[in-house]
């Protein structure tokens, strides 16, 4: 049986064709991130139909309106990046293996690791330490939007750049986890 064949509880090979295991850790993240990412797909539903929405509202009646304009990115922004960490679980990010396919299975998990460890984790941590500050200001003001008619939440929608990048820098230690395991079994 090959590794494409395993139960979900074996190995499985991804779109980077690295056989990794599931741990219980990264299957706790990974049902996580995929609650969160259910969620967003949701929101994708609710942008087209503020868009058509605000289409009918504009070229039928003749109306604008700022608020769902913004309704509009903050959708989007919202989805956007809570879909970062369902991307990096489900590896549907981009990647370029073109090297990587003559190595070994060993010497592919090992710069597997190297990548989560010092780009992936280190990034995350990076931008949660400089946006908790950020949103943090900005909750305290109650900053809304700076357009006459705009929403008042500029905060709240903020505040998912902490949330995106904590799923984000889960992901990537679910992911590390699995390649550790992976590592040691062999």
């Amino acid at each position: 049986m090959n590794s494409k064949n395993m139960p979900a509880d074996g190995p499985v090979a991804g779109p980077s064709g690295i056989v990794l295991p599931i741990t219980a850790f990264s299957r706790a993240v990974d049902r996580l991130i995929g609650w969160f990412g259910e969620f967003a797909s949701l929101l994708w539903t609710v942008l087209v139909m503020v868009i058509v929405f605000q289409v009918v509202l504009r070229y039928v009646f003749g109306l604008g309106s700022i608020m769902l304009e913004e309704v509009q990115w903050h959708l989007y922004a919202v989805g956007f990046l809570l879909g970062l960490a369902f991307t990096e679980v489900h590896e549907r990010n981009v990647r370029i293996d073109v090297l990587a396919e003559g190595w070994s299975q060993r010497t592919r998990l090992w710069i597997e690791l190297l990548g989560i460890v010092f780009f992936l984790l280190s990034f995350s941590l990076l931008v949660v330490w400089f946006s908790v500050p950020f949103v943090a200001t900005s909750w305290e003001m109650g900053e809304v939007s700076a357009a006459p008619g705009g929403l008042p939440w500029r905060w709240a929608l903020k505040s998912f750049l902490v949330t995106a990048f904590l799923l984000l820098a889960l992901a990537g230690l679910g992911r590390l986890t699995r390649v550790w395991a992976a590592l040691r079994a062999r």
